[in-house]
């Protein structure tokens, strides 16, 4: 299948059309326009890495197997028949499908590397060097190319050749540990290891493209999930090195800052609060609770105190906030300077008054019509906007990137017969 990148379509959306602005005009290059990046990729830490890439003008090219292409386009199909995962991590790229085990599938890909800027692997350990596409052995015939390997546990050690999924290097590095209730460690509820892996991956890049800028030369770029996560795990994991005990898991509570937590509302919503300190204490006490004396009773004066009457402090601020509805509390803990949240789902998320406002939500299309999809968090000077490509269709782009590495119609058919191409 071989169509443009930016296909439109007439398939209705899943939301109302007026919850989407239409693309403002372009009034200058995106920073990334004129940068090509091949990536031999699947699943989620390389993807999600080049799909920044993308967002910011890179000519990003897809490289997928033959039978099936990218495994996280099986995950599941709920994005319109299409799966989340794939849809969220993949928009804006061309997709080319080969088989890279046949010589011709893999000599494509050298010569697509010749000409680019920057290649990102995260294949299993040792499989890219086996393909002599490890970042060592591009940079050394590509001066200028920055090349990535994203990794599970990095390319030496005795981890090197351990399978790394992300749930996996969760526990390795941690996260579990802290992140749940006292009874139960639990693993966080998005891919963290996977994300922190593809951010430092963009910014390995971008990083590496200002080098290239001064000197004139690429290099290689190593990128590990278990390092990228550990990290993140800066806080806990310092005050655990550093003579203290490693922070208890406390569900939505904070460790040790309390009240801090989720508490229910008459309505069945929830309300999270935040005391930060002994003032705010005072004016949660007299302003939403109405119970003034708790402000100076020694109990709970403090937060050293508060912490030390968890149970209690929670109770007391339970039982002011389940009379009250959602609403009410919210209003009455803004009024009163106390920092707050509403415990939100996703559909919640997905409607959420404050992305609305700032008109975060655009259209991209897909195989499956357009798609609802989030701005990158990046907001560019001038008012110019992140590109939010099509998501492609597995082999959508092959024959025009074969034909493209100089290949001839006959060529590229005898490929799609012997099963290299797709």
């Amino acid at each position: 299948m071989d169509q443009p990148i930016d296909q439109p379509t007439d398939q209705p959306m899943d939301q109302p059309m007026d919850q989407f602005v239409d693309r403002p005009p372009r009034r200058q290059p995106l920073p990334l326009e004129g940068i090509t990046v091949v990536a031999v990729e699947q699943a989620v830490s390389a993807p999600f890495a080049t799909r920044q890439l993308a967002d910011l003008g890179a000519r990003v090219i897809k490289v997928e197997r033959v039978d099936g292409g990218d495994f996280a386009r099986g995950y599941d199909t709920a994005a319109r028949g299409l799966a989340s995962h794939f849809v969220w991590c993949n928009r804006g790229k061309e997709s080319l499908a080969l088989d890279l085990k046949d010589p011709r599938g893999l000599d494509v890909v050298r010569r697509l590397v010749a000409d680019a800027d920057v290649f990102v692997q995260n294949l299993a350990h040792g499989a890219a060097a086996r393909l002599g596409l490890d970042a060592a052995t591009l940079c050394a015939a590509h001066p200028r190319l920055i090349a990535v390997d994203i990794s599970g546990y990095g390319g030496s050690g005795p981890y090197a050749d351990k399978r790394a999924y992300d749930m996996l290097v969760q526990c390795e590095a941690g996260l579990v540990s802290v992140t749940g209730t006292p009874e139960q460690p639990v693993k966080a509820g998005i891919p963290a290891a996977d994300i922190a892996a593809a951010m430092y991956a963009f910014s390995g890049v971008l990083a590496a493209l200002v080098r290239r800028g001064t000197t004139g030369r690429g290099g290689p770029v190593e990128v590990s999930m278990l390092e990228a996560l550990a990290e993140w795990l800066g806080h806990p994991l310092h005050h655990a090195m550093h003579g203290g005990e490693p922070p208890a898991r406390t569900g939505l509570a904070h460790a040790v800052i309390a009240p801090y937590d989720a508490y229910p509302t008459a309505d069945g919503g929830r309300v999270l609060l935040s005391v930060q300190n002994d003032r705010e204490w005072r004016r949660l006490a007299e302003q939403v609770m109405g119970r003034p004396a708790l402000a100076t009773d020694p109990a709970y004066a403090t937060n050293a105190a508060r912490v030390a009457h968890r149970e209690r402090t929670d109770a007391l601020v339970a039982g002011a906030l389940r009379v009250l509805g959602t609403e009410e509390a919210l209003a009455r803990l803004e009024r009163a300077g106390i920092a707050c949240a509403r415990l939100r789902d996703l559909h919640e998320l997905a409607e959420h008054p404050q992305l609305a406002a700032r008109e975060r939500w655009r259209r991209v299309g897909s195989p499956a019509g357009p798609l609802k999809a989030l701005l990158p968090p990046i907001t560019l000077p001038g008012g110019d906007e992140a590109r939010m490509g099509d998501v492609p269709a597995l082999g959508q782009h092959t024959g025009a990137l074969l034909r493209a590495v100089g290949m001839t119609d006959a060529e590229i058919a005898a490929l799609r017969r012997d099963g290299v191409a797709a």
